[in-house]
């Protein structure tokens, strides 16, 4: 099988290109490098065809050497800080950079449409866990421009036939994610731990969250390919976790005394987020296989200088 990963190179994108790649299928790559790092699928440069692309650009010639069958859409615009500092460059990355994915997929007889979706496009919850059918209300121009293409795989489903399955993902962490501007919290505070220095905790710390990690992630956008057709589902573990009880369970892996820094909270945050993930065990057949302490050992491996 033929697919092609958008925003292969990124955090996400090179697990799920990894584990691809180890399920036999045929892989080629759209990354214009912008945040991911062609290093980080080194170790399968030699069973990937690899285009450094941006999506927004004329793709004709990437579709017709790859023959895709299905796509796995990741590349994006993921910081809710740039969202808001320039919203326009949000709006061409994640919707246009999708409408033109799609239009490609459409003329080249793509069979599959994965899409990489996010929490944040139910805004502030009403009731928890969240599931797919709670009203969708983001706060930010990044879940905005999230749901808005969502939106389109399901206009294009009607208009063009191509089935799609959309991910609304929970918190990633793990190996390898960006530390820099508005980095998964789990790396921060892992880059953090890891040099004895201190993090600052917006608030009490007592915000929640559901943390999953990345190759669970990837696993779940790899089984999407095949199953779940036409459905919106919530990748995530189903459990809440304060930020005080990560850096806690941080600090105890570490074998370490450290206390965070508490600075005022931001108004726009969350105060708790929590995914109800049955969604994806019933279309997916999937479920997180990582447990929260072996997810955050690897993730501290990993930033340790």
């Amino acid at each position: 099988m033929n697919v092609l990963i958008t925003g292969g190179c990124g955090f996400v994108g090179s697990q799920t290109v990894k584990q691809c790649v180890e399920n036999g299928m045929n892989v080629s790559v759209i990354d214009n490098l912008s945040t991911g790092s062609k290093n980080n699928i080194k170790p399968y440069l030699q069973d990937v065809q690899f285009f450094n692309q941006d999506i927004c650009e004329p793709l004709g010639e990437i579709f017709r050497q790859s023959k895709p069958d299905a796509v796995i859409h990741l590349a994006a615009q993921a910081s809710v800080p740039k969202s808001k500092k320039n919203f326009f460059y949000d709006a061409r990355v994640n919707i246009l950079g999708t409408l033109n994915v799609l239009s490609f997929a459409s003329q080249y007889d793509v069979e599959k449409m994965v899409y990489s979706s996010t929490s944040a496009v139910y805004g502030e919850p009403e009731y928890l866990p969240v599931d797919p059918n709670h009203r969708t209300a983001p706060k930010s121009p990044y879940g905005i421009s999230k749901l808005a293409s969502e939106l389109y795989l399901k206009n294009n489903l009607r208009l063009t036939g191509i089935p799609y399955t959309v991910l609304r993902y929970g918190n990633v962490y793990g190996p390898g994610q960006n530390i820099q501007g508005e980095g998964g919290v789990v790396a921060i505070f892992a880059h953090k731990l890891t040099r004895g220095m201190k993090p600052v905790i917006y608030g009490d710390g007592e915000q929640t969250r559901d943390f999953v990690y990345v190759e669970d992630v990837a696993r779940a956008n790899v089984m999407a390919v095949h199953h779940g057709n036409n459905c919106v589902v919530n990748v995530s573990t189903g459990i809440s976790t304060s930020l005080n009880e990560l850096w806690n369970l941080m600090t105890e892996l570490e074998n370490l005394q450290i206390k965070p820094v508490y600075k005022k909270a931001k108004d726009e945050d969350i105060k708790h987020s929590l995914l109800d993930s049955s969604s994806a065990r019933t279309h997916l057949n999937w479920e997180p296989l990582t447990s929260f302490k072996k997810g955050l050992k690897n993730t501290l491996d990993f930033y340790r200088p």
